[in-house]
């Protein structure tokens, strides 16, 4: 038998073996396929599926042992078995870290040491390079689109949130930086707010705004990213912006109330940290290479209109979720050429090759430090807080019950938005909002689970 496929109307577990035998539980279609050559019985799953949840919310591919014997060769072979999961079923939630912990740096340091080591041994007796873009002063052409793009994500993302938040229900609570999306507020006492304690840790809910979700770390604007850092007395001349519009001004996006200097030639290096401005008096006019991307405006809440059916919301929920993705991951690709530094004991974010010195950290024991930030690497969490909330499995049931808190799952607070309007849930949040978790219906059941 050479090659071969078979096609299970009613299977997602084949058991094959001996001369041909096999079962099938019936549960949904799978087609299999197989080849004398072949190492694995590969299952294709199919939309019949849809009754395991286990096999709807992941994406497996499923790979069983295969024994068959050949009526001319009179042999029988083989193959062992192989599930594999390109994301995980199920994660843990993000790790809350008090105000008396330091982050983590995102490279350990002891790796940090090793590779400065291999990469002066690598260079040494090698003529010193250039400093490549942006470290010579010049922007990185390629990245350009990206921070428009990012600018533009932000703005649609923000607009569009308004318009959700008319027929999409989200609670604030009073007392804390905590929100809940969903019709009513979640039981939970984690409340870390003023006189909570007086409350048992119970939310005092309200309505939540766009600036309750989207929760935008501010930076200063830098005019010269490569010039003489903050000091201390200019904390409060120097404006402040949304990290994320500093990080887009910084890659190529050209604002006029935030001006900032553009270099068309590098840097001189006369020392470890000076260096002077070549001559750029003899260049002609500069042209652009390609035409500018307009830049988008916020809509005033005045005029904020909200969609008139379902089809109208789950479209903007899709547009929405995609404003996101793209304002994330260009982001994340502005942050590998142009550095950006995060206090390790507070919030503050600093655009640029080095933090400032304004000395105004009022964390755990900021006195030892007087007042000055420990900077460090900062991560795409740190530039934009994805503000992790409770999700909700079905909006038109029953409320979340505070004994059934481990079966819940989170999702970032924009996800869910989406995901109650009618959007559908991307593959990378689908283990932390844990879909394929049976939820039990009250205490007793719960009591039961293993």
């Amino acid at each position: 038998m050479d090659c071969g496929s078979l096609n299970f109307t009613h299977s997602s577990v084949v058991l094959l073996c001996g001369k041909g035998k096999f079962l099938t539980p019936k549960v949904g279609p799978l087609n299999a396929s197989f080849q004398k050559n072949a190492e694995h019985l590969k299952l294709s799953r199919h939309l019949g599926l849809g009754s395991l949840d286990s096999f709807q919310h992941s994406s497996i591919k499923i790979k069983l042992p295969l024994k068959y014997r050949s009526p001319s060769l009179n042999l029988c072979q083989s193959y062992p078995l192989v599930i594999r999961s390109e994301l995980p079923q199920n994660a843990d939630f993000p790790r809350y870290y008090s105000k008396k912990e330091k982050k983590p740096f995102p490279v350990p340091i002891v790796e940090l040491r090793r590779a400065a080591r291999e990469r002066v041994k690598k260079m040494k007796g090698q003529p010193k390079r250039p400093a490549p873009p942006p470290k010579n002063g010049l922007l990185v052409k390629r990245l350009i689109p990206v921070a428009y793009d990012v600018f533009n994500a932000r703005i649609t993302l923000i607009n569009n949130l308004k318009k959700l938040l008319k027929v999409v229900r989200v609670h604030a609570c009073s007392g804390c930086n905590e929100i809940h999306v969903g019709p009513v507020g979640h039981p939970f006492r984690s409340c870390r707010g003023p006189n909570a304690g007086f409350r048992k840790g119970l939310h005092v809910w309200t309505n939540a705004t766009v600036d309750d979700i989207v929760f935008e770390v501010e930076a200063y604007h830098l005019y010269d990213r490569l010039g003489k850092r903050i000091p201390h007395q200019e904390r409060f001349s120097i404006p402040r912006i949304p990290a994320v519009v500093e990080l887009c001004i910084q890659a190529g996006v050209n604002i006029p109330e935030f001006p900032t200097k553009r270099r068309r030639k590098p840097i001189i290096r006369t020392g470890r940290k000076e260096f002077i401005d070549a001559d750029e008096s003899e260049l002609p006019d500069p042209v652009p290479e390609f035409p500018e991307t307009p830049l988008l405006t916020e809509i005033p809440d005045s005029e904020i209109v909200a969609p008139s059916d379902e089809v109208d919301i789950a479209s903007l929920a899709e547009e929405t979720l995609q404003a996101w993705e793209k304002m994330r991951g260009g982001a994340s690709r502005l942050m590998k050429k142009y550095l950006v530094r995060v206090c390790g004991y507070c919030p503050e974010v600093h655009v640029g090759p080095s933090g400032h010195k304004a000395q105004n950290c009022g964390a755990h024991k900021h006195q030892q430090r007087n007042g000055q930030h420990g900077w460090q690497a900062a991560v795409l969490n740190d530039l934009i807080p994805p503000r992790y909330v409770w999700h909700v499995p079905d909006v038109n049931g029953p409320p979340l019950q505070r004994e059934l808190r481990n079966f819940y799952g989170q999702a970032p607070a924009v996800v869910e938005i989406c995901t109650q309007a009618g959007a559908v849930v991307p593959d990378e949040y689908k283990s932390t909002m844990r879909l394929d978790v049976g939820i039990p219906s009250d205490l007793r059941e719960a009591e039961l689970v293993v």
